[in-house]
């Protein structure tokens, strides 16, 4: 995948760094580059452009990250389960642009296409991290606020990662995508410590939603390629949208990944429902208003987002878990941003503590993997 710039902006105390020499000489032809001494100017807003969102993603910010790179997900909250995600932050926003995505609201503010030159401090941030974990395993991704490998063909850190964590027990890097841009990754041998997750879509939500992304057939192709490549593998179905005919379509997505990959060699799939503040909806609404998936049947659930009617939530995921445990009953399976009543409804039984799901997805699918 290619995704175009207008420009790159380069902070002057990373005019030397590593991060900018990279990006600086994998520019594609014609992509100004300039220097400003505050990177966190140039990620704000463009003054007087139609979608400053949108503006966002096309200038991409070489900078430095004056907050801590590792941080608890956003996605958790004391009134859903967790699966103990750690998130580690080397870039903010994304060329792609799926019409539902939370960044809209949560980077309205700062929509620059953020990379910090300084990452090698993160991890500093790891290793003390690793020595405070006492012996637990730990799974840490950097495809939160960021899509891990987009623009990995400028940058390289997702190589740089995936050597760090290849050299460390006890941490299981997660790098989420929805590219086919893993030919760094073919090029290092990860020793089963880096999983690589793909969030999946049928093709109707794919071509109505999610703009500038892979499609689901090549995201699937670069899966078994990595598969073979000694990385480990895991699968999003998130959000899940419903539409007439979205458990056909789901069901078949399914049918298509247990097709192309073994569900044997699966470390987990992880399901979750739309959900969308009353702010993220009225914007991904003006910014997507021909997108016919953003008017379902949504009603104001008590933690503040519009869901998905319950009932037809609840039906629709159930029929996904149903066929993913057909498949292999030991894929581990959890839902995100779901409250304990759905999860009994659709799993069966109480969420998995936190602590023992996060560990739980750091070693799944590690048997064997290292070569």
């Amino acid at each position: 995948m290619s995704f175009e710039l207008d420009e790159i902006v380069i902070e002057e105390g990373c005019r030397a760094s590593v991060l900018a020499a990279r990006v600086s000489s994998r520019a594609a032809h014609g992509v100004s580059i300039r220097y400003v001494v505050d990177g966190r100017e140039a990620a704000r807003p463009a003054a007087g452009a139609a979608d400053p969102f949108g503006a966002g993603k096309r200038r991409m910010v070489v900078m430095r990250r004056r907050a801590p790179f590792l941080m608890a997900c956003p996605a958790g909250a004391a009134d859903f389960a967790c699966c103990g995600y750690l998130v580690l932050v080397l870039a903010s926003n994304c060329p792609m642009d799926c019409s539902y995505c939370f960044l809209q609201e949560y980077l309205a503010d700062n929509p620059g296409l953020q990379v910090y030159a300084n990452y090698a401090d993160a991890f500093d941030e790891l290793e003390r991290m690793r020595r405070r974990a006492g012996g637990r395993s730990l799974r840490v991704g950097t495809g939160e606020l960021a899509d891990s490998l987009a623009f990995d063909r400028m940058t390289g850190i997702a190589r740089d990662l995936v050597e760090y964590f290849a050299a460390r027990d006890g941490l299981t890097l997660e790098l989420k995508t929805k590219t086919d841009e893993i030919d760094n990754l073919l090029a290092v041998d990860p020793r089963g410590r880096t999983l690589v997750s793909w969030t999946l879509s049928p093709q109707r939500v794919f071509a109505l939603a999610e703009h500038r992304t892979a499609p689901p057939a090549a995201r699937l192709a670069a899966a078994h390629r990595v598969l073979d490549a000694g990385y480990r593998l895991g699968f999003h179905l998130d959000p899940v949208i419903a539409y007439p005919e979205a458990e056909r379509d789901y069901l078949a997505l399914l049918d298509e990944l247990f097709d192309t990959i073994a569900p044997a060699r699966i470390s987990f799939v992880s399901l979750g429902g739309l959900r969308m503040t009353p702010a993220l909806r009225a914007a991904a609404r003006r910014r997507h208003p021909r997108d016919p998936l953003l008017c379902g049947e949504e009603v104001l659930a008590p933690d503040g987002r519009y869901r998905t009617f319950t009932p037809l939530r609840v039906g629709l995921l159930r029929a996904l878990e149903r066929r993913i445990a057909a498949a292999n009953p030991a894929i581990t399976r959890y839902l995100c941003m779901e409250p304990p009543s759905i999860h009994r409804r659709v799993l069966g039984r109480a969420p998995t503590p936190v602590a023992a799901l996060g560990a739980q997805l750091a070693t799944v699918g590690t048997a064997g993997a290292e070569r």
